[in-house]
């Protein structure tokens, strides 16, 4: 991602110990931006080498011998190493249920069992089964389906979650996920849907925010994500020319469009929740907001039951 001039020339962009390291977390404790390195995990948040010293310069003989017996008893990885471990993790979950349902007598059970619709919200209809406004994410149509949304994933998740952070990183995914959800019960009431494209759209409405916040070039981010969204309609305008009807169309190639447009505008909200409460101070205002627009997209559960049902 390109960056501007006034970016650029934003310390607080950066890792204050590595000037060239662009950062989104902050030391808990002074409020300076660390990149991976220079993070250790804290009971909330991280701590920044110089932090860290002072800290362990003023405790008392008491705390330092229980620090010695907790690191001989269970050993852990005191500094962040940076790789993108959620992402990594999303994926290879992901790929596990791609595999599973390869398995003849197993592939179209899982896939039932996990893929979403609005009808499974409904009790005329039978168990509500709310957790599939998750799961939705981890089954797939096929192999370029899930090959292709687990290769955008890598390459937005390896650049997202350094600045983020894990928990934040994942946070955003299933935020994402259940957007995409709730747009389809709310525009397409009737249909079944499966993969990832919700979570990934919201990785870059989140991407798009927060890049625009600390001023870097959001011109490619924009152009991608302009793409992605009107493939579909494309595909389905082309494919109308033969058929005659463009709804007939859209609704037969196959791909959500709903969920894409769920899954950006949550996506974008989640990036300026993080991006205006990136101090430690405002820590419980981010939870607070993460936790109102939870409540938010279930509350809009309710219109499709209402208005279809």
């Amino acid at each position: 991602m390109s960056t501007t001039e006034e970016f650029r020339r934003n310390s607080d962009n950066f890792c204050y110990r590595h000037p060239d390291r662009q950062s989104f977390v902050l030391c808990q404790r002074c409020l300076r931006t660390v990149c991976p390195e220079c993070r250790t995990p804290a009971a909330v948040g991280v701590i920044c080498p110089e932090c860290m010293a002072q800290q362990r310069a003023v405790a008392t003989p008491a705390q330092k011998k229980a620090q010695r017996r907790w690191a001989r008893s269970r050993p852990v990885a005191v500094v962040a190493d940076g790789r993108p471990t959620a992402t990594l993790a999303i994926i290879a979950i992901t790929g596990l249920a791609y595999i599973i349902g390869l398995i003849p007598g197993v592939g179209g059970l899982l896939t039932n069992a996990l893929a979403f619709s609005p009808l499974y919200l409904v009790p005329q209809f039978g168990p509500i089964e709310p957790w599939r406004l998750f799961t939705a994410a981890l089954v797939h149509s096929g192999f370029f389906h899930v090959g292709l949304n687990m290769l955008v994933l890598w390459f937005l998740g390896r650049n997202l979650e350094p600045l983020l952070g894990r928990g934040r990183f994942a946070v955003l995914y299933l935020l994402g996920a259940l957007g995409g959800s709730v747009a389809v019960a709310l525009l397409a009431p009737t249909t079944f849907v499966v993969g990832a494209s919700g979570a990934i759209f919201a990785l870059f409405g989140a991407l798009l925010v927060i890049g625009r916040h600390i001023g870097a070039d959001i011109r490619v981010i924009a152009v991608l994500i302009g793409i992605n969204f009107a493939w579909p309609f494309v595909v389905a305008f082309i494919t109308s020319l033969g058929s005659g009807s463009f709804v007939t169309a859209l609704n037969n190639i196959g791909v959500s469009w709903q969920a894409h447009l769920g899954g950006l505008v949550v996506g974008a909200v989640v990036g300026l929740i993080y991006a205006r409460t990136r101090s430690t101070r405002q820590r419980g205002l981010q939870t607070a907001l993460l936790i109102a627009l939870t409540v938010a997209l279930i509350a809009l559960l309710v219109v499709p039951a209402v208005v279809y049902f």
